[in-house]
């Protein structure tokens, strides 16, 4: 007897989804014919290269640089040198998006949400920076934190 998804999306919801965009992308920029997950998953395996290349245009990922060549080795895995020349700035790319929408929602150790909008997010990650270089922290100092679960 076939088991029934406990829930499954409307056709809306999944034309609108990020992975069938990205598959339509894939699909257009590599002349493939993927048609569901698991269809992608085997391309993504056999084209490791092509992938993560279509994965980093979807995405949009700023950089300074962009990388010279996808990996290395992929049979030192681990091991593997990705992206090589690539030069980026991790946190312009988490925070490049700016507006309403959620950006972090948790909960409290007493169990209360905390919602952030990428405004909100940003705002907060510009005050610990600037705190930061108040402080006297450079480029190329280290900093950790002790944070709540």
């Amino acid at each position: 007897m076939a088991r029934q998804p406990l829930w499954a999306p409307s056709k809306k919801r999944v034309s609108e989804a990020n992975l069938t965009g990205f598959i339509s992308l894939v699909n257009e920029k590599h002349d493939a014919s993927i048609g569901s997950y698991s269809d992608l998953h085997r391309w993504s395996v056999e084209n490791a290269s092509e992938f993560w290349a279509a994965a980093w245009q979807y995405l949009g990922i700023v950089s300074s640089h962009r990388f010279d060549r996808i990996v290395d080795d992929l049979s030192r895995f681990p091991g593997a040198q990705w992206f090589e020349g690539a030069r980026l700035n991790f946190a312009e790319n988490l925070l490049r998006h700016d507006g309403g929408k959620e950006a972090l929602v948790s909960r409290s150790e007493r169990g209360v949400r905390i919602r952030l909008t990428h405004s909100d997010l940003r705002r907060e990650v510009g005050r610990v920076a600037g705190w930061l270089r108040e402080i006297g922290v450079q480029p190329g100092d280290r900093v950790a934190g002790y944070l709540p679960n």
